[in-house]
């Protein structure tokens, strides 16, 4: 199975910009997230779904992931926690379903992560079922690097913000002080093992100037994306994780200006010197620009 490159810029570039929560035991919403312009969709089988409903849920998330009916939206399935009385189930169901990643809570340690990767693929999962690892917990933090390089199918870190705030006996609060060591660690972590994370959710779907600012804040800190929980804030996701008109303007003059003096010596653009870092850069943005865009068409 080949390794997934990051997931910002390049070739290989997958967007991930907007990740929606849907309960899987909810068949019009599962419904409706066939024209909602996200990119991809975590089927969740665990907070939003009731005991009673969870065998269901299982198999209208497999079916959903089986279906065809998504377009280029990444469809993962979130099983249950391990440890708990359907986590098996749930882990042998997904992985055979063959969705785009089967998304785990509360992964504390690299160990689990090899346990969950030998059971994916034991219950049969083809390669491009990734493993998605939620990183919510104190432990996780700590073990967040080596969690993040401890296999190849493991394609994306999640930010559990909200499990992590109450473990921390925190407060969720603007700016997010209490978890920005946290979120800067798990960030750290992606980018030394060359996988994607996404942010955490933001709760309060009526405040859409502080998702926006959450979006923004996300966005500089690293993250490829944010997960959400309403459709509502799909296109603020969007649009905050995609490059401005401007970055491209800027990238497209960076690499011209490049050209223009052979790649070497001193470059100058707008004033400002250019070197190679630069150049890559600006590569990067273009790279996500074209994709981005060639799914609007």
């Amino acid at each position: 199975m080949s390794g997934e490159r990051p997931a910002y810029g390049g070739v290989g570039y997958v967007p991930r910009r907007s990740v929606l929560y849907l309960p899987a035991s909810n068949e019009r919403a599962l419904e409706k997230a066939k024209t909602l312009p996200v990119d991809a969709l975590i089927l969740d089988l665990e907070d939003a779904v009731a005991p009673e409903a969870k065998p269901q849920a299982r198999e209208n998330a497999c079916a959903a992931a089986q279906s065809g009916e998504y377009g280029e939206r990444e469809v993962t399935i979130r099983v249950n926690g391990i440890g708990t009385q359907w986590h098996d189930d749930d882990l042998r169901a997904a992985a055979q379903a063959g969705p785009r990643g089967v998304v785990v809570p509360k992964v504390g340690s690299a160990a689990e992560v090899r346990s969950l990767v030998a059971a994916m693929e034991a219950a049969g999962a083809p390669d491009h079922t990734r493993l998605w690892a939620m990183v919510e917990t104190p432990q996780a933090i700590f073990n967040v690097r080596e969690i993040a390089a401890a296999s190849p199918r493991l394609a994306v870190l999640v930010m559990g913000t909200n499990d992590l705030v109450k473990e921390l006996r925190a407060q969720h609060v603007p700016g997010r002080a209490p978890v920005l060591t946290a979120l800067s660690l798990s960030v750290l972590a992606a980018r030394a093992a060359g996988v994607a994370i996404l942010d955490g959710v933001f709760n309060d779907v009526r405040d859409g100037e502080g998702f926006a600012a959450e979006c923004a804040q996300g966005r500089d800190l690293g993250f490829d994306g944010k997960t959400l929980i309403h459709p509502g804030q799909v296109e603020v996701a969007n649009a905050t994780f995609a490059p401005t008109e401007a970055q491209v303007e800027e990238a497209r003059g960076i690499l011209a200006a490049w050209r223009d003096g052979g790649g070497s010596g001193v470059v100058t653009h707008n004033g400002r010197m250019i070197e190679a870092l630069h150049v890559e850069t600006a590569e990067q943005v273009l790279a996500t620009h074209e994709v981005i865009q060639a799914r609007r068409r």
